[in-house]
């Protein structure tokens, strides 16, 4: 599973996610240097998003050879079509859908099943940590900002945004970020099964909405219990 729970916490570069907006895309408008409890393979899946490093793997054969052959060196870095059909290539074929195929995968009904089964989730996951935090007002979203390469392990970028607040990233403790990975996705529910409704419709952003004003003083009360004693806290 390639989710990320983004949150100030989980990133070296917290600076850059001073925003003013929610819900609001993140995927390839900032960069996200994720800490090391993130894992390795999450790690390289963070970077296989890098256009630029993308667009420098693509071009490697022509680097290999020149390296073998130096007399075609000069050659082959004055024949920029090549190098543009390789990029492209790689970009629209490899790691893309025709529409024709990204239309195929499922049909519009379960799209619509998955989209109400996320919304279930969502809400039930913002409602638990709306209720850990009472001073919080207005609206949450859970927001989901999923890749739009294809043949690839789907990468989802998963956080919780407000709409009121001087920064509208949510910060999560350990706790609630493992209460998204254990409550968002599942065997029958996974992220190859959101990543398939985001190819067919080609709409990578998705957003759950939940106001604060709808959590229950039992909720709040459960969320109190259910709290870490102190020492686990620090732990």
């Amino acid at each position: 599973m390639s989710l990320f729970v983004l949150t100030p916490e989980t990133v070296w570069n917290p600076g850059a996610m001073d925003f003013r907006t929610a819900p609001r895309k993140i995927m390839d408008r900032i960069a996200i240097l994720p800490r090391r409890e993130a894992g390795a393979k999450l790690v390289m899946r963070v970077i296989l998003e890098n256009q630029l490093l993308r667009y420098t793997t693509a071009l490697l054969p022509f680097v290999i050879a020149m390296l073998t052959w130096p007399h075609l060196a000069l050659p082959i870095s004055q024949a920029p079509l090549p190098m543009l059909i390789a990029i492209a290539f790689v970009e629209l074929k490899v790691l893309r859908l025709s529409k024709e195929k990204r239309q195929s995968l499922i049909s519009a009904d379960q799209a619509a099943a998955r989209l109400d089964t996320l919304a279930f989730r969502g809400r039930a996951i913002l409602a638990k940590i709306a209720a850990r935090h009472p001073d919080i007002s207005g609206e949450l979203y859970l927001v989901l900002d999923q890749s739009e390469l294809a043949n690839v392990p789907p990468l989802t970028l998963v956080s919780v945004q407000t709409s009121e607040g001087k920064t509208r990233l949510m910060a999560l403790d350990a706790q609630e970020r493992q209460l998204i990975r254990d409550g968002l996705f599942d065997d029958s529910f996974t992220e190859r099964d959101l990543h398939a409704v985001n190819l067919r419709e080609d709409l990578f952003l998705r957003s759950v909405a939940f106001n604060t004003r709808a959590v229950t003083a039992h909720a709040r009360l459960a969320a109190i219990l259910d709290a870490p004693a102190p020492q686990e806290v620090r732990a």
